[in-house]
């Protein structure tokens, strides 16, 4: 899969490929947080951004009949055709996604590009599919479903015909889901993400009311409450924070309700949990008044947030989706991963991050942190059949499930660089992504780390040998 954008707030273009563990980094005001914030907001979306087409004469069918076959092979040969159409729908979304005016994206383009190899490999129609349609009085309508050995979509009645009085459009709606999320969910991860606003959002949750602030808002301008029509209020159209930030911050305010849920990782690999408590030094708790706390190891003390370190702040909301939501198959997203860590547990939280892999938890991170591209060399390094490497893990404490290859990983730096542009033959300065080489054996080439560890070397042995 390939991602492309054309003008995407700094980006004038580029196109990366997610991989396992995906990272952009690159300096400051590089056009990092665009790249993030629109794929987070294209996988929260392509659901309803996405449109097949239903046969006025299936539902027909169905309603006479009790039960209609839908052959999903026409729509595979289709893919791509819905996916471009869905992409240009959510373009038009993109101002929404990033909290601002439509002006600034006129001439934004969003596209993602599947081999169409890969469509035909991943898209063999072999997973079943099971739902049942039912009203908020529990009353069962129909069924939709497909089997493992059959390229139908089978929808059968519930109810008699005669008491069935259900929407034609909705029927279309609910069999547009279906044929969608067997075509593409393979494809497309459920997002998680940890915005870089975390850490103030862990402290003031309680006050991060939207909604309420903004009723507040909208009172305090009024004229002693007279002018204020209710309907209008709430159908305003309110671009205060970006899609991903507002969805963190929703999160942060829920995190008692969460806390009453386990994840997978949780009931079978509770190891991985340990470990992220030793990186925070403690443990985040919910008590029965639904009161968050941190508890750090050999105390009995219960730490507000606010009296929490910065650390504890930042990997919050991490590590409450490790515990009590995380599924197989989610792909979570971290802005900045290293904020407010020290550097031996940036490298340990990119050895947790690893571990997620096996796990079927894809990662994608932007980051300034040389320690969390070394750390990641280090496990591509070590993962070779070599007598002496298995020696080094033991000896440095390292665990097989945290080694990856070099074809799992894809780095991008977000920098100006010399490119082609669509429909140009001559090639211009811009800002860009530009994939970095990962070598099997020797890791990342991190450039836009490297050349400013070389400055700062050049310097420090100008200043003491230049003397001479």
């Amino acid at each position: 899969m390939k991602i492309h954008v054309k003008n995407l707030g700094i980006l004038k273009q580029a196109e990366f490929s997610p991989g396992d563990i995906t990272i952009i980094c690159g300096e400051n005001n590089t056009g990092k947080t665009y790249a993030t914030y629109a794929y987070f907001g294209f996988l929260s979306f392509w659901r309803e951004a996405f449109s097949v087409e239903i046969e006025g004469e299936k539902i027909e069918h169905l309603l006479a009949n009790g039960i209609v076959h839908i052959n999903l092979l026409s729509y595979l040969e289709k893919s791509q055709e819905i996916l471009t159409k869905g992409c240009q729908e959510y373009t038009k979304q993109l101002a929404n996604v990033f909290a601002a005016s439509e002006n600034r994206f006129k001439e934004a383009e969003f596209r993602i590009d599947l081999d169409s190899e890969a469509i035909q490999l991943k898209g063999q129609l072999k997973d079943q599919y099971h739902n049942k349609i039912t009203s908020v009085n529990d009353i069962k309508f129909f069924s939709i479903t497909k089997s493992k050995e059959s390229d139908d979509l089978v929808v059968t009645l519930l109810v008699e015909k005669e008491k069935m009085e259900f929407p034609k459009d909705i029927i279309s709606h609910f069999l547009n889901d279906a044929i969608k999320e067997i075509l593409f969910n393979r494809f497309f991860p459920k997002p998680f993400i940890a915005s870089a606003e975390r850490t103030g959002a862990a402290i003031f949750r309680r006050e991060l009311d939207f909604t309420r602030n903004r009723l507040l808002e909208e009172i305090s301008k009024s004229d002693k409450n007279k002018n204020i029509n209710p309907i209008k209020l709430f159908l305003k159209n309110y671009r205060d924070y970006a899609l991903p930030v507002k969805n963190n911050v929703d999160f942060i305010r829920q995190l008692e309700k969460f806390a009453k849920q386990n994840s997978f990782i949780q009931e079978k690999h509770s190891d991985l949990l340990r470990d992220f408590a030793d990186i925070i030094g403690g443990e985040y708790a919910v008590n029965r008044n639904d009161e968050l706390y941190y508890i750090p190891k050999s105390s009995h003390a219960k730490l507000t947030m606010d009296e929490s370190s910065s650390a504890v702040r930042s990997l919050l909301d991490v590590g409450f989706y490790l515990r009590h939501i995380a599924q197989s198959g989610d792909l979570l997203m971290v802005d900045e991963p290293e904020l407010n860590l020290h550097p031996e547990n940036q490298r340990r939280i990119t050895r947790l991050f690893a571990r997620l892999l096996r796990l079927g938890i894809k990662v994608f991170i932007t980051t300034h942190s040389d320690y969390i591209i070394k750390e990641l060399n280090t496990l591509i390094m070590l993962n070779h059949d070599k007598p002496h490497l298995k020696r080094i893990m033991e000896q440095e404490g390292y665990k097989p499930e945290e080694l990856v290859s070099a074809d799992q990983i894809k780095v991008y730096i977000a920098e100006k660089a010399l490119i082609k542009l669509e429909g140009s033959q001559k090639k211009t300065r811009c800002q860009t992504l530009i994939s970095a080489k990962i070598d099997p054996e020797w890791g990342i080439e991190a450039r836009s780390f490297d050349t400013t560890i070389e400055t700062m070397n050049r310097i420090q042995e100008e200043i003491v040998w230049g003397d001479d």
